[in-house]
């Protein structure tokens, strides 16, 4: 028994040794659960801090300016925008100025003072179900405290004021209509990286990366040859998930696909150039699974898809600008559901062109490196 004991010991002090030998599967072990869990603590909030409004006031009577001090006085709203007219609302949606507008009618004060129910009308982004739904109750709470003071200074028994929701872009406020195109590209991202990281580091695991080198290859047709099929297959991923969208959930699709397909270009581009960096840095398969993964986690987490960005820290926020996911899922959110075109996603693509000349080239600079 004694025996067994200590074989089985021999066995897991040799096996620890293997793992913890090399520095940079001691790095990875260690250092990024603490990293990861730092991340989520400032990041992984749903509550929301800083919410952009602007506001139509048709009224302009002492009873909506008191409505709107509270909402500025609340502490989460900030406003960022007083519109003159209704076509604004269009304009501050679209551009993702505020997450929610406030109309106040015309009529609002004169019912208010008779005794009469006042609509006030929240229009919503409807592109993030989740930061629209939990605005929207934020401001109905402000409003319910509006109508206490309200009722108990005019002796009134009905709420004065009733709220009227509108969501654009998701009317229902679908979870799904938000989530679903974010995994287009979330998940093309998962699987490029992993297989664009493992691939080098598969052959140098097998020893088959010598004979590439003694092959007519030169280096740049290397990286080509190993990025394009990632680049297809999360091609196919991204067409997957588009599928599912449209045939099972029946999400409709209000843009162009050469519009999407042309952003996922660009995004794969950038994906696949962190893959090779990765698989550059890493000496066998296990070490670019963890790096990978390493890598994927605090991407899915700083790109807006559970958790809205203006809640987070500052410096976090500016860290998502490094991000290709952050640019990728506005890319797909933006085509699928408000069927924007080139023009109105300049602010993403140009990003992604940026960081793809930027991974690729270091990519390309480290594959030479290691040849040499």
């Amino acid at each position: 028994m004694l025996d067994a004991v200590l074989r089985i010991f021999a066995l897991t002090r040799k096996e620890l040794l293997a793992v913890l030998k090399d520095p940079r599967g001691r790095f990875s072990l260690f250092v990024p659960p603490i990293l990861q869990c730092l991340l989520y603590g400032y990041a992984a909030t749903y509550d929301l801090n800083d919410i952009p409004y602007a506001v139509l006031d048709q009224n302009r009577s002492g009873a909506s300016r008191e409505l709107l001090a509270k909402l500025d006085g609340s502490g989460v709203f900030h406003r960022v925008a007083n519109l003159d007219d209704a076509d604004q609302i269009k304009m501050c949606i679209d551009q993702r100025t505020a997450v929610i507008v406030i109309q106040i009618g015309q009529d609002f004060g004169r019912k208010l003072l008779l005794g009469e129910p006042a609509d006030v009308q929240v229009i919503a982004d409807g592109r993030n179900s989740n930061t629209a739904g939990t605005a929207t109750g934020y401001v109905g709470a402000v409003v319910d405290t509006f109508n206490a003071t309200w009722r108990a200074d005019h002796g009134l028994r009905d709420p004065p004021i009733q709220i009227v929701s509108r969501a654009w872009f998701n009317p229902n406020l679908e979870t799904r209509w938000h989530m679903i195109p974010s995994l287009i590209g979330t998940l093309t991202l998962l699987q490029t990286l992993l297989l664009t990281a493992m691939s080098v580091a598969r052959e140098r695991e097998q020893g088959t990366f010598d004979q590439l080198l003694v092959t007519p290859f030169r280096p740049f047709e290397i990286m080509a040859g190993k990025s394009l099929p990632s680049i297809l297959i999360g091609l196919g991923q991204a067409t997957n998930v588009l599928l599912v969208a449209q045939l099972w959930f029946r999400i409709p699709f209000a843009g162009s696909f050469l519009t999407l397909y042309a952003g996922l270009c660009l995004f794969l581009l950038a994906a696949v150039g962190m893959g090779l960096l990765i698989s550059a840095v890493s000496a066998n398969m296990q070490q670019a699974m963890l790096f990978s993964f390493m890598v994927m986690m605090p991407f899915a987490l700083l790109s807006g898809l559970t958790t809205p960005l203006s809640s987070m820290p500052t410096a976090l926020q500016y860290a998502t600008f490094v991000n290709p996911l952050r640019y990728a899922i506005d890319i797909a959110q933006r085509v699928y559901l408000e069927g924007a075109g080139f023009g109105r996603l300049m602010p993403d693509l140009w990003p992604l062109a940026v960081l793809a000349v930027i991974t690729l080239s270091g990519a390309s600079w480290m594959f030479r490196h290691r040849l040499e």
